[in-house]
């Protein structure tokens, strides 16, 4: 069951937490409860792409784009991930969840999200994202603009999200 609470708590908490613009990053302190776990009493790993979720909220909640996103009646979808799991996060352990956009194009938004504890890297996550309206996918140029204040931001998107980006277009969908 996808963890509302938390998503109430992460909304409630919102203006605990400072202002960020695109390009800043997000951490929250976060703790792996008994519903997280699998039958290994670990983090199971769909939840750790769950988890993640909180943190491109709380950067779009931080940023502003949640409010603009809502008032031109936009979505937010995730359009492709790539995970890598490198250590266990067991129940009760806590940990940190890191969120960055590492870059942008015409249409996605890419984030770097990684989980750390005690400066142990434990997963890592690359998720390309878009913003969306009836008509489909807004170009982030537009979704800039309407933030007001990103007009003049340089679009760069690291080697290593670019050649993840090529590689995923190479995908068969047969």
């Amino acid at each position: 069951m996808y963890p509302y609470l938390r998503l109430l708590k992460l909304f409630v908490t919102k203006k605990t937490r400072k202002k960020l613009v695109i390009g800043d990053e997000s951490i929250l302190s976060m703790r792996v409860c008994l519903v997280d776990i699998d039958p290994f009493m670990e983090l199971n790993n769909g939840r750790h792409l769950t988890m993640m979720d909180f943190g491109r909220f709380d950067l779009a909640m931080r940023s502003g784009l949640l409010s603009v996103v809502k008032k031109q009646s936009w979505g937010l979808v995730v359009a492709g991930a790539s995970v890598r799991y490198r250590h266990r996060l067991k129940l009760m352990q806590k940990y940190y969840l890191h969120s960055q956009v590492v870059g942008y194009d015409d249409l996605w938004f890419y984030f770097h999200q990684k989980t750390v504890r005690h400066g142990k890297i434990h997963s890592a996550a690359l998720i390309r994202t878009a913003v969306t309206s009836k008509k489909g996918i807004v170009k982030t140029s537009e979704v800039l603009k309407v933030m007001g204040g990103y007009n003049n931001i340089n679009p760069t998107i690291p080697d290593w999200v670019s050649a993840w980006a090529a590689a995923d277009e190479l995908r068969p969908w047969e």
